[in-house]
């Protein structure tokens, strides 16, 4: 069933396209190394980053620093805690026989605490090759790890979710039972409360032992993935995982023992505390900032990047996460401005631990740790995306606007090829170009082409600022397509709807168009479907992959004929509509031709056609023959014939007044050929006419009329 729209299509000229990069969004789309990204879309060097030589593992799961710069990495699957100096030099320090090690703690006497899982257990390590378990909840997840100033330890637990206390003794007890899978995090706000977020269902709690629990804030997410606070009492939450619904929730504190006394202090030395890895179909996730009522507002959002860690810089008075599966770690005011302070090679930013002005990043997908510094780097890159130009297409010029200080530079090449992912059959990177007014690009012909960007700083105290880049480009012409072609039934067309001035919509006031202005204007009007006896119409779809301009040229020819005859020439819709009573009864064809001449100079336009399938044109009426009526013991006994020049006969009716039209099947059954016969008994009654009425309508609609009295 078709519904017709007219539309008045934007005319295209003959002109090559622009691919420009200009904005944050458009430069996230490419691969950056050493690069960081500005709220304002700039892209300049990025902090200095230094990698520091730890064994090789799966995965890097776990860290904590000392006061005096060493650090302990847990990781997974292989159960290993190692100990890396002050100088960077890594060694086995514990292994413990569960897979992975998920949270660390340092208390002040160099006391290393470490949460396993799975069959969670809480080992303590007071030397290397020395340490037992300190405490068994009988879980299977040990998430967080948080130590008290009074030597008390929290741990976050799952899957039965909740938050065990464990005095000094190693002696636990649960102090929140939650009735979700998972407490994941947690996080002193000050004396005596404590935050946790779960996993399940992302829910931020706020708790004191002995004390009923809180919802603080509820997250349509399935898991509170980190969080920290600021000097003012925010809170600031990362979430991701599926989407959920709220839903009433009953949450039910442990009580303590009566004898349990618990002062609440926080101490510096906490490691990080991470999740499964999700599945990389989807990354929802959210950042939020929540005010001490629990009043929420979202910062930051992503279907793309994943969150994994989070942590507040009181310095720079931003939020720093880090985030999977492209390896990215943002920065993000208060008020939601979003800069890219650094993409790596590997796929998640498991672990940020500020330490001074440091920060030490565990990194996943391969596993890595490095360090930040405030610093610059001296130099850095940016591959841009695959740009697609859907057909062989020959390059213009590339120009880009920059600030570029003394001692800094700026270097830009290009490569083409043929298929979407770069591979040796690509081109080689052109040499760089020089002249950011525009320089013609050097890569041959092809239907892909990327560019990259070297950044250099001979200083480290100066970076280039990159603001935009464009390039341009001619697609090779492609010669149209014709998508669809359908007949309509005959006798039924489309009223075109009435002209309209067109008026520029949301102006003060109503400005009409010049004509050449109406002609870049796109509208859309629904017509009207109505019958109209010796029509037949003719509708049909078609495109250009350069997005040229197209009309069609219409011809017509019989099916006894071999000349194609031209209806018309030009033509810019795509319905047409001819008067079927100007041409003989009989099977035509007719030839649809889409040219692309208004886009491309005389002698380079190409075209393409399409046939429709038969049109029968019958405009003559069905008939009667051999008609016979004799009445018979006060029955009419009814025979005859009906026939048709070119169509099909479709439906017969009788009538006999004062009854009502009745339909007749042949003798054979079925009304199937151009002539049928048929054969009838009606039985009479005395209120009957003695006139019988034969309606005989054909396969194009035709109705004849045959009378006969008896």
């Amino acid at each position: 069933m078709w519904t017709i729209f007219l539309m008045v299509q934007l005319t295209l000229a003959v002109s090559p396209c622009r691919w420009e990069v200009r904005t944050k969004d458009e430069f996230l789309k490419g691969k950056l190394s050493g690069l960081s990204i500005s709220e304002e879309g700039f892209l300049s060097l990025a902090p200095r980053e230094e990698k520091i030589e730890a064994p090789s593992e799966e995965f890097y799961l776990s860290f904590v620093l000392s006061p005096q710069g060493e650090a302990f990495l847990g990781t997974g699957h292989g159960g290993k805690i190692y100990k890396i100096d002050s100088s960077g030099k890594a060694k086995l320090y514990f292994k413990v026989p569960e897979m992975d090690i998920y949270c660390l703690a340092l208390d002040n006497n160099g006391d290393l605490y470490v949460g396993t899982s799975p069959n969670g257990k809480i080992y303590k390590i007071t030397a290397e090759g020395k340490g037992d378990v300190f405490f068994n909840p009988q879980e299977k997840y040990i998430w967080d790890l948080l130590l008290l100033r009074d030597g008390h330890l929290l741990a976050a637990v799952g899957e039965s979710g909740g938050v065990y206390e464990i005095n000094k003794e190693g002696e636990g007890h649960l102090i929140l039972k939650a009735e979700q899978n998972h407490i994941l995090c947690l996080k002193m706000i000050k004396e005596g409360e404590i935050l946790a977020g779960s996993g399940g269902k992302g829910l931020l709690y706020k708790f004191s032992p002995g004390q009923k629990a809180s919802v603080l804030f509820e997250s349509p997410f399935e898991e509170i993935k980190d969080l920290d606070i600021d000097e003012d009492g925010n809170i600031y939450v990362g979430a991701g995982g599926k989407v959920t619904k709220p839903k009433t929730l009953e949450i039910t504190p442990a009580q303590p023992k009566p004898e349990t006394e618990v002062t609440i202090t926080v101490t510096p030395f906490t490691g990080v505390k991470k999740i499964p890895v999700l599945a990389k179909d989807k990354h929802p996730s959210a950042v939020y900032k929540v005010n001490p009522e629990g009043v929420a507002k979202k910062l930051w959002s992503s279907d793309q990047d994943l969150i994994y860690s989070l942590f507040w810089d009181s310095q720079e008075k931003k939020i720093i996460f880090g985030t999977g599966n492209k390896g990215r770690i943002f920065t993000l005011t208060k008020e939601g401005k979003l800069s890219l302070l650094l993409q790596k090679e590997s796929e998640q930013i498991y672990g940020l631990i500020p330490f001074g002005q440091k920060i030490y990043v565990l990194s996943n997908n391969p596993s890595s740790l490095t360090v930040l510094y405030p610093e610059q780097s001296f130099n850095g890159q940016y591959l841009s995306r695959v740009l697609d130009t859907k057909t062989i297409s020959s390059w213009g010029k590339i120009s880009w606007e920059a600030e570029v200080p003394p001692q800094s530079s700026l270097q830009f090449q290009t490569r083409s090829g043929n298929s979407y992912e770069p591979s040796q059959t690509w081109s080689d990177w052109s040499p760089p170009y020089q002249k950011k007014e525009g320089e013609q690009i050097l890569s041959p012909k092809g239907r892909y082409l990327q560019f990259k960007i070297i950044f250099k700083s001979q200083s480290g105290k100066v970076s280039p600022l990159l603001s935009k880049i464009s390039l341009f480009y001619l697609q090779s012409n492609l010669a149209p397509i014709i998508t669809k072609l359908e007949l309509l039934p005959p006798n039924q067309v489309f009223l075109k709807p009435p002209p309209q001035e067109e008026i520029i919509w949301g102006t003060e006031k109503e400005v009409s168009l010049t004509n050449q202005e109406q002609d870049k204007i796109k509208s859309v009007v629904i017509a009207k479907k109505v019958w109209r006896k010796g029509f037949q119409t003719v509708v049909w779809e078609a495109m250009d992959e350069n997005g040229d301009d197209v009309v069609f040229n219409l011809y017509l020819r019989r099916e006894d004929e071999k000349k194609w005859r031209m209806v018309k020439e030009g033509y810019r819709d795509k319905i047409y509509t001819f008067e079927t009573l100007s041409f003989p009864d009989g099977v035509y064809f007719l030839k649809i031709e889409a040219v692309d001449s208004p886009s491309n100079p005389q002698g380079m336009e190409l075209r393409t056609e399409k046939v429709s399938s038969p049109i029968v044109i019958d405009n003559s009426l069905p008939a009667v023959a051999n008609f016979q009526a004799i009445k018979n013991k006060g029955k009419l006994e009814v025979t005859f014939t009906t026939t048709d020049t070119t169509s099909f006969i479709k439906k017969v009716y009788y009538i006999i007044k004062p009854g009502n039209w009745q339909a007749v099947f042949p003798i054979d059954g079925l009304c199937d050929s151009k002539q049928e016969s048929f054969k009838l008994s009606i039985k009479l009654s005395k209120a009957m006419d003695n006139l019988i009425t034969i309606k005989i309508i054909d396969g194009q609609g035709n109705i004849g009329v045959y009378r006969h009295t008896f």
